[in-house]
């Protein structure tokens, strides 16, 4: 019997790390007797870095009254004053937003704030690429990922102007676009950043930057995504407008754009802490209501029913809003989540499910064919520290994404590129013990472009340089991590003993959602377990038999499910340690507690 087995990434030689945190009783007494929770639930937050009761207490019950206050973030006072001048005074607006969920979501939230600001109705809507012929005062410009590639451009930017637009408001972009913005600013634009990307050495010379990570900013919440960024400028402008009448009787409710900033905010694998997850929470119950059109067609299409969940979001939804920036142009998700026509959303939801399709096709070529490199012999997998493919005919909108299942398998620092022309365009995605921005500053002066942050990033190549940046790349790495870096980490939040599990258990547990990043599902683990029975069923997903010996000598047989996980079938003993997380299975009006397993092995 193998001393490891394979967890959901499907890589079975992967060997992986156990680790489990290390009990804190006197903290977790204390959070017993002032939150009323059990021991297990004050160790799942104190895991998280909620050490102080307040603190604690307001991860449990988040509430939009504990939103940061915009005002903090360095700009905001210049950026509301100068949109609030350019809707008083008639000016034309432009928002220039990103290709990603993040960005089209950031820039349709603004869209539609602003939209009500300015009065308007239906009829101010953009087409799906930018500047709509009926607006006047109000658009949005989205770049083509394959054409004009990510960021501000000069060609778009004298486009916009010529429209007689005054005034651009980037969303999750333009932090690191001086040259772009020293433009607009020679043609008679105005320039307000929106981001929460990494800024580099030289700030752009914009009328307003809002970014929590510039130098300055005492915003105290420095991880929020793009559209969480755009969402405190929403806040900070209604506050100010509200203040002066603007908007009568009508003021905006903007719980009801949550929905939006969940969205962008999950499919952008922003932390789901402080701000965020506060956000996060509401926007759930938002998308789970179903008020915007393109909210219920985009669930219709992904098969979503019920409550909506961060893994809703993240599997389901998300998916298919980013299909049409990664393969053709992403204004029809803005569209989507702008229009009050309901066939018009479901065309747009329909078309975007279609390209969805189209992209995971091209996906599972692409992984296909790197998996192929990787396996030869004289690839040397087992030496390497990262992962570098380059190659021709690779669709440069899902490399990233192919990038990112690289990592499940192998767990290295991983950069696809795809060529073109001379020109390599390359997805980055880093391990959590890898920055990889960091690593492609460090082979910058091989780099044309690049930009990013720690787990995810992108660069633009010359062909000529590539075998350099390689060799640079590859030894950065050498030096920098271990073969214990590359192990995955299996990392539990306790051991606890089977019989000791509950309904209400469970139920506190899940008062820690939403789930997501940095506030992983909790992973429990059982120690001496035996597997019972193993059988496969549905989609190579593996079904178990599990018993553990309690203290009193009874063996209770709890059912499992480890999705994905068929290949390790037939599996029958005893010294097995389980990674699980316990749920609740609700059929036919039963309720039952069963396993959801993660991890396997054998002692």
């Amino acid at each position: 019997m193998p001393e490891n087995f394979v967890g959901e990434c499907g890589y079975k030689k992967m060997k992986k790390r156990w680790t489990v945190r290390s009990p804190d009783v006197e903290l977790q007494g204390l959070f017993g007797r002032e939150l009323k929770i059990s021991p297990l639930t004050a160790q799942l937050l104190i895991n998280r870095g909620l050490v102080e009761i307040d603190k604690a207490f307001s991860f449990l019950s988040p509430s939009l009254k504990n939103l940061h206050d915009p005002f903090g973030m360095k700009d905001m006072d210049r950026a509301t004053e100068r949109i609030i001048k350019a809707i008083k005074g008639n000016e034309k607006i432009a928002i220039y937003g990103d290709y990603d969920v993040d960005g089209t979501t950031a820039t349709a939230l603004l869209y539609l704030f602003l939209r009500q600001a300015m009065g308007y109705g239906q009829e101010a809507i953009g087409n799906s690429h930018c500047l709509s012929p009926i607006a006047h005062r109000l658009d949005y410009y989205i770049p083509e990922r394959l054409k004009e590639g990510y960021g501000l451009n000069n060609n778009a930017l004298k486009h916009i102007s010529d429209s007689g637009t005054k005034l651009v408001i980037t969303t999750d972009c333009g932090i690191t676009n001086y040259e772009e913005v020293s433009f607009a600013n020679s043609i008679g634009l105005d320039v307000i950043i929106t981001d929460h990307h990494e800024p580099s050495d030289r700030l752009p010379p914009a009328y307003a930057i809002l970014n929590p990570k510039q130098p300055g900013c005492v915003f105290p919440f420095k991880e929020l995504a793009g559209v969480g960024v755009a969402f405190n400028l929403v806040i900070a402008m209604r506050s100010k407008l509200k203040e002066c009448g603007h908007f009568a009787d009508n003021i905006p409710n903007l719980k009801n754009y949550t929905d939006i900033v969940a969205l962008g905010t999950i499919a952008d694998m922003a932390p789901l802490v402080d701000e965020n997850r506060i956000l996060v929470k509401y926007g759930l119950d938002e998308l789970t209501l179903g008020k915007r059109p393109g909210i219920r067609a985009l669930k219709e299409v992904s098969g979503l029913n019920g409550i909506v969940k961060a893994g809703s979001v993240g599997f389901q939804l998300a998916p298919r809003i980013n299909a049409a920036g990664r393969l053709d142009n992403a204004g029809k998700g803005v569209r989507l989540l702008i229009t009050d026509d309901d066939k018009e959303a479901m065309d747009i939801a329909r078309e975007l499910d279609r390209e969805n399709i189209d992209r995971q096709r091209l996906e599972k070529g692409i992984l296909s064919e790197a998996v192929e490199i990787i396996e030869k012999e004289e690839f040397e997998i087992h030496k390497k520290k990262a992962i570098i493919l380059a190659k021709e005919g690779w669709h440069p909108g899902v490399i990233g994404i192919v990038a990112s299942r690289l990592i499940d398998r192998y767990h290295r620092p991983t950069i696809i590129i795809s060529l073109k022309d001379d020109v390599g365009r390359g997805s980055a995605r880093g391990i959590k013990n890898f920055h990889i921005l960091d690593g492609l500053d460090a082979c910058k002066d091989l780099l044309e472009k690049y930009g990013g942050h720690k787990m995810a990033a992108g660069l633009t190549i010359r062909m000529e340089n590539i075998k350099l940046f390689e060799s640079a790349f590859y030894n950065l790495t050498e030096k920098n991590l271990s073969f214990e870096d590359l192990l995955p980490e299996v990392s539990l939040d306790s051991y606890v003993a089977l019989d000791e599990l509950n309904e209400k258990m469970v139920q506190e547990m899940e008062s820690l959602a939403p789930f997501g990043m940095a506030n992983p599902e909790p992973l429990l683990g059982a120690r001496d377990a035996s597997i019972v029975q193993s059988k496969v069923v549905g989609n190579n997903h593996l079904k178990l038999k599990i018993s553990q010996k309690s203290e009193a000598g009874s063996q209770k047989l709890w059912d499992g499910i480890a999705y994905r996980m068929g290949q390790i079938h037939p599996l029958k003993g005893n010294n097995f340690d389980i990674a699980f997380i316990p749920y609740i299975d609700e059929w036919n009006g039963n309720r039952d507690l069963k396993l959801k397993v993660k991890e396997i092995r054998q002692t």
